[in-house]
């Protein structure tokens, strides 16, 4: 009896029952290879099973074949046996040199902690089979290249910027606000297709250098990009920090306006990346190399004002020089760096450093304080860093105590300025003589009583005592009106005066009738209220000033007085008593008259309508 033939579709079943029972066979995966790693440097090669039947947990044994032996075997370490290890690798295992690591059930990573030039070769994952049947793949091989350690990074040297000492590590010192250059170098010799990437960072002084207290300022990555540490990308984005790449092996970074917290010990770290078989880069070397111990000085700790020649004491009229030196190791004003010098007064036994009298800005443009403008005062640089402040005529008010008010001032990114420190002088007491000049001052009411419609004359006598020759007088008349409904008069208000130069000034009289002041002799003044009316009423007084007129052409009030009271009371004239009373009669008359006839006329026009 023959052998029936298959069908097509028992034949697909069949085909299919065997694909499936291979597609259930047991799997062992390693990453694709060949790996390059670089001696002295670690190497994790992970291993996992799948498709397997059995426990979850599946034991592992790593072998090596090496390159002058490939048939050999070596067995490495295993996580069933711990006396698989063979002798060549049984001390290694024992210090944890190499060990393998559980992921999971089914999955384990070989360390190898410290790569040696022997071990490159061919790597086996062997999983003992736990399965009912042998099928699929028990263990996989993947290559191991070691390469030697060909990275190199060294210090460069830091550029023109800051002072650099004979020594190594070198010390650099940079002034706040100046730029902080640093160089590396690093390079690598290794015949593979590598990439660099190279990190500036900076450590604390005195702190143990490691990735836990190293902080990353700026670093060039594998894939050319620029970034920077958290704390510093915000200068990165203002372009206060730069990091460029000079030459094939000179890496230079570049901190702008640098800061006290920029002070500590900085580091180059280069890394060197090879791109693995499964296309991801993995860094297979690292070195260091210390490039400054870098000591920012703050102008706070450099900043020093000095204030001369000593106590002064001049005489009214005559100049008045102060010198001002800013001292201190400081860098010069220009790019980085840029200072404002100015001088204060505060009269005697006053607290507080007092009010701006003068100084020069950032950009040495002058200007004087509130109350000193249009008096010559200079102020100006005469030396690298001294400045003179000069008051061509110094008065008695100029008297007290006067400081020199330095700030220096740090350029951050752009033109944008930072006050970085001040510091103001020791007190520097100015004494300025009083002229002397004493005033009094008579005032009266020429005539005594006044009336109404008339003009009132006031007369001012000014006596004088002292004084510089060529005193000048000048006199204003002031009015003290009374307030309705107020006991007291009110404020005073100009009427009007004679200035020291003749020029007459008046001020604004009720109902804008007239007013007139002029210098009836050398020291009396007159005032005359025309026309005068009740609204004038009120105390008036005369208030002389004496002034001096310096070298320099500015006026000086070097004295005033003022004089008594002078009341002002508008009388009515008699004549103007009498015609009040007649004019009330008249007015009274008209009125009874027109009563009267009005009460006829209604009588009238009734008694007409009862007719």
């Amino acid at each position: 009896m023959g052998v029936p033939n298959p069908t097509p579709l028992s034949s697909l079943l069949l085909l299919l029952l065997m694909l499936g029972v291979r597609c259930n066979a047991r799997q062992v995966h390693v990453p694709k290879g060949p790996l390059y790693r670089v001696a002295g440097t670690s190497v994790s090669i992970s291993c996992n099973v799948s498709a397997y039947e059995g426990p979850s947990q599946q034991d592992f044994e790593w072998f090596m074949y090496r390159p002058e032996a490939p048939a050999t075997s070596l067995g490495i370490i295993s996580t069933k046996d711990s006396r698989f290890s063979y002798a060549v690798f049984g001390p290694r295992v024992a210090s944890g040199d190499l060990q393998v690591q559980r992921l999971k059930g089914d999955s384990v990573v070989l360390k190898i902690a410290r790569l040696q030039a022997q071990d490159s070769g061919f790597y086996e994952c062997y999983t003992p089979s736990t399965d009912s049947q042998y099928l699929g793949n028990y263990s996989a091989k993947v290559e191991l290249r070691v390469l030697p350690d060909e990275l190199q990074v060294s210090a460069a040297p830091p550029g023109p910027r800051g002072r650099q000492a004979a020594t190594s590590p070198s010390r650099l010192t940079v002034h706040e606000g100046q730029e902080l250059a640093l160089g590396c170098l690093a390079q690598t010799k290794t015949k593979k297709h590598t990439h660099l990437s190279v990190s500036f960072g900076r450590a604390v002084p005195e702190a143990p250098v490691g990735r836990a207290t190293l902080q990353e300022v700026v670093g060039l990555r594998s894939d050319m990009a620029v970034e920077a540490g958290a704390p510093y990308a915000e200068r990165l984005a203002a372009g206060e920090l730069r990091l460029s790449k000079e030459g094939a092996d000179r890496y230079r970074m570049v901190v702008g306006g640098a800061q006290a917290a920029d002070s500590g010990t900085y580091h180059c770290t280069a890394a060197e990346w090879i791109q693995d078989p499964d296309g991801s880069w993995v860094q297979i070397a690292e070195k260091r190399a210390v490039l400054a111990h870098v000591d920012v000085q703050t102008l706070s700790s450099q900043l020093a004002v000095t204030v001369g020649p000593g106590e002064h004491r001049i005489g009214p009229g005559e100049p008045l020089e102060l010198l001002c030196n800013v001292s201190g190791a400081l860098p010069p004003p220009g790019r980085h760096a840029a200072y404002s010098v100015g001088w204060e007064m505060a009269p005697a036994g006053a607290p507080g450093p007092g009010r701006l009298v003068a100084q020069l800005d950032t950009e040495g443009v002058g200007s004087l304080g509130p109350g000193y403008e249009g008096r010559h005062i200079a102020m100006e640089k005469v030396a690298s860093r001294t400045y003179r402040l000069r008051l061509e005529a110094a008065r008695p008010g100029d008297a007290g105590t006067y400081r020199c008010l330095a700030k220096a001032y740090v350029r951050g990114s752009g033109t944008r300025l930072r006050e970085a420190a001040s510091a103001r002088s020791r007190p520097l007491p100015v004494h300025v003589r009083e002229e002397g000049v004493v005033l009094e001052a008579v005032a009266w009411l020429a005539g005594g009583t006044v009336y109404r419609g008339e003009t009132a004359s006031l007369l001012c006598n000014i006596s004088v005592r002292g004084g510089p020759p060529g005193l000048r007088l000048a006199a204003s008349w002031w009015v003290e009106r009374p307030e309705e409904g107020e006991l007291s008069p009110g404020p005073a208000q100009l009427v009007g005066g004679v200035g020291q130069d003749g020029v007459a000034e008046l001020g604004v009289r009720p109902g804008g009738r007239p007013v007139s002041v002029e210098l009836v002799g050398p020291r009396s003044h007159r005032l005359r209220l025309h026309s005068l009316g009740p609204d004038d009423e009120g105390i008036y007084h005369c208030a002389p000033s004496a002034w001096v007129r310096h070298a320099d052409y500015s006026w000086y009030q070097a004295g005033s007085a003022r004089s008594g009271p002078v009341t002002v009371y508008p009388y009515t004239h008699a004549l103007d008593t009498l015609f009040v009373p007649l004019l009330a009669g008249t007015g009274v008359a008209l009125v009874t008259g027109a009563s009267v006839l009005a009460t006829i006329t209604c009588c009238f026009m009734k008694r007409l309508r009862k007719r």
